[in-house]
């Protein structure tokens, strides 16, 4: 199995780190639990994984919910699973919440976010490994993410410092395909970070890089309306120009007008056309029927829309109004909005919490941090909070092929996420400024 290229940095280190440096007694302790405890991470990698938790798979995300709630239950937490209504069609959330005993009111609370399910399921995607490297649905995105935080509190506790600590972990069922509406699915993790001080997040990370600034994710549809005629009569005042010359016009204006905004995208994903067109939105597919000789009657696209902040995406949807409001002669056409995922702007306090992550990476002998490009992130449950508390992301597994049959996670990077997570928690825990 070969290892792609993202992860040659992590098979430098191999095994391991080179030697750490700046660590106290108890923060050696701890990386000493979380490499005692490495074999049953990844058995509970493999078992989580073997688990089919596709998101409209209710009853597989339960199943992946109840293999961690009993992680949790054995450490102490509180847990509780959290029901959606049935009509969304999801499997609903873990909440698991931890209140030390001898945690200083000046403590830092802290909110983990994972979540249970994965975009493909099956047979096909079941855990195998091979040396340093496994494959199968979740094992980066992000039931890796999941037993980072599970080895990293395991290793806290088994050191003897989870007692002066309040965290809330929130695994959601839904993130790679949010119910709706969105209110109401993210109303427990929203909920959980009114009552926290930083969010930390899971998603796939890397050996230098994480997280504090993702992009929002929007969608749209655009229907348009033609004559339908002989086509022989096309480009006439009488017949006007159809609805595909039409939605093709507003398309490339999409493109000439917004494609150079820094961190703005936007994506035609599907598109429908002909004389008689059905589609369904929600399940982003369509037929139509036609002949060469008949000018279109309708077109139907559907795609998605990424930015950084509201305002750009206000101002990009109030240009694309403007573009399908201009229509060809004999056509017309309407787009609708959908909201998505919001964005999550690089913050004052991101970069704080970042700056602690980087010095916990460094002491613990592993790379320096750097913010990964906001471009270069999907979108993400934390940004649901990221107008709450401050946040980091991208702290979980270092893998390859997420969202793609191949999926895969190089498991040492799993010891990584571990430690770092678990000192990461410790620092801000600690009743002090956050540098």
């Amino acid at each position: 199995m070969r290892i792609p290229h993202p992860l040659l940095l992590l098979a430098v280190l191999g095994a391991g780190p080179v030697s750490a440096q700046s660590l106290s007694s108890r923060e050696q302790r701890i990386r000493t639990q979380v490499a005692a405890g490495f074999d049953d991470a990844v058995a509970l990698l493999e078992r989580a994984v073997n688990t089919s938790s596709g998101t409209f798979n209710v009853a597989g995300v339960r199943a992946v919910g109840q293999i961690f709630r009993q992680q949790f239950d054995a450490m102490g937490f509180a847990t509780r699973w959290v029901e959606l209504p049935a009509a969304m069609k999801r499997a609903g959330h873990l909440v698991a919440e931890w209140n030390g005993p001898r945690a200083n009111p000046g403590a830092k609370r802290l909110l983990l976010i994972g979540h249970l399910d994965t975009v493909f399921e099956g047979e096909g995607t079941r855990f195998a490994r091979r040396d340093t490297v496994a494959r199968g649905a979740g094992t980066a995105d992000m039931k890796g993410g999941d037993v980072a935080i599970v080895a990293a509190l395991k290793a806290l506790k088994q050191a003897g410092v989870l007692d002066e600590m309040r965290i809330i972990v929130v695994m959601t069922g839904d993130e790679e395909s949010a119910g709706r509406p969105l209110s109401v699915a993210r109303t427990a993790l929203i909920e959980a970070a009114r009552k926290s001080d930083v969010a930390l997040a899971f998603e796939g990370g890397s050996a230098a890089s994480a997280t504090i600034a993702r992009r929002g994710a929007s969608g749209w549809v655009l229907t348009v309306t033609g004559r339908q005629a002989h086509s022989s009569g096309i480009f006439r005042n009488e017949t006007g120009f159809g609805a595909v010359f039409e939605a093709a016009r507003i398309l490339d204006e999409f493109r000439v007008q917004l494609s150079k905004q820094p961190y703005l995208t936007f994506n035609p994903g599907t598109i429908v056309g002909g004389t008689d067109v059905v589609y369904d939105s929600e399940a982003v597919k369509g037929s139509a029927a036609g002949k060469t000789n008949i000018i279109a009657k309708q077109v139907v696209v559907q795609g998605d829309l990424r930015f950084l902040t509201p305002g750009q995406l206000d101002s990009a949807r109030a240009v694309m109004r403007e573009i399908v409001a201009a229509n060809l002669p004999g056509t017309t056409a309407v787009i609708s909005f959908d909201d998505g995922y919001p964005g999550m702007p690089p913050t004052d306090g991101g970069r704080a919490v970042l700056r602690v992550f980087d010095q916990v990476s460094q002491d613990l002998g592993y790379p320096a941090i750097e913010a990964l490009p906001p471009e270069q992130r999907g979108a993400g449950d934390i940004s649901f909070v990221a107008g709450i508390v401050d946040g980091l992301d991208g702290l979980g597994v270092a893998g390859f092929g997420s969202h793609a049959p191949e999926e895969g996670v190089y498991l040492p990077s799993l010891k990584m996420a571990a430690e770092r997570a678990a000192l990461l928690m410790l620092r801000l825990s600690t009743p002090r400024p956050i540098p």
